[in-house]
């Protein structure tokens, strides 16, 4: 019975040495041992053994991009606003000797810089360049505290603003002051619509004058064109007729017949003022015909003495 008893404290005894001495480390990890409390060996992903009794794994690290929150801090710009930032730093281990020995908590210290980081680069800004600045702000942050971090084997890959927060006071003044250029910039829009409009109406109005005072014109000088092709035409009948009744006059019995025409003429004439209820001062002789053909018959004459002569 003691035999099985110092069996089974032999068996619990090796089980817990192979324990203590095997080491499997998972992927992705660092694993930070010491030995007699002195930095010994980094446990790579895989098995690894150790000596039992003598190494002890301190410290174990996940080589993993991490992200950290930022606590939200007040920062102080440069025109003396108050204003609460918060964010988001991406961090990595990728010396894990440095962030064992480097520092009693990388992480916390990491945090702390980037707070006063920011605090800083805030305070150097104006607070309408800050609230539009975020990326020159985060990457001003990611860069100091990178630098900072080598010391503890941190790498910083970037860090992101979350919100800024203004007070309440300046968030009502903002909205007021954007309300107000917004209308300022309707009411240009408006007038530059109107003033616009009255042009194109203004320049409508002209053209309109314009087209109407072409159109009269060239109206004008259509009409008087006409009148004026009328006027020839009416002289070229006119002509044309005279010249007939000329040359039918040289004609054997032509002369007799313009006399017989103008005595019908004279008579249709006369007739036609008889019928009239107009009162009329005639001369005493107007009723001798004879005499008065005579008179155009010998004006007619006169009129073809040249032609004759020719």
């Amino acid at each position: 019975m003691s035999s099985l008893i110092i069996i089974l404290i032999v068996i619990v005894a090796a089980f817990l040495i192979l324990r203590t001495t095997i080491r499997v480390v998972p992927q992705q990890r660092a694993w930070v041992v010491e030995r007699l409390g002195k930095y010994h060996a980094v446990l790579e992903p895989g098995l690894n053994f150790i000596i039992p009794f003598l190494d002890r794994v301190a410290f174990r690290f996940d080589m993993r991009e991490v992200p950290m929150e930022v606590p939200a801090q007040a920062c102080i710009s440069l025109d003396n606003t108050t204003m609460t930032v918060d964010g988001v730093l991406y961090l990595q281990i990728t010396d894990s000797v440095k962030a064992a020995y480097g520092s009693s908590n990388p992480f916390t210290a990491v945090i702390q810089l980037a707070q006063t980081t920011m605090r800083s680069e805030i305070g150097k800004l104006h607070l309408d360049v800050a609230l539009s600045s975020r990326q020159l702000l985060n990457t001003a942050v990611a860069t100091a505290v990178d630098e900072a971090a080598l010391n503890w084997g941190v790498k910083v890959l970037r860090y992101e603003i979350r919100d800024i927060t203004p007070p309440a006071e300046i968030i009502r003044a903002m909205e007021l002051q954007i309300t107000a250029e917004r209308e300022k910039r309707a009411m240009i829009a408006k007038s530059e619509g109107q003033r616009q409009q009255q042009i194109n109406t203004s320049e409508g109005q002209r053209q309109q004058e314009i087209n109407v005072a072409d159109g009269r014109k060239q109206a004008e000088v259509l009409r008087a064109e006409g009148e004026a092709k009328a006027i020839q035409l009416v002289a070229e009948a006119t002509a044309g007729a005279i010249r007939m009744i000329g040359e039918a006059a040289h004609e054997p019995g032509g002369f007799e017949a313009l006399q017989m025409q103008l005595a019908k003429d004279y008579i249709e004439k006369w007739g036609n003022l008889a019928k009239s209820s107009t009162s009329l001062v005639i001369p005493a002789d107007l009723g001798n015909v004879g005499a008065l053909v005579g008179t155009a018959l010998s004006m007619v004459k006169q009129s073809q003495q040249p032609t004759a002569s020719q």
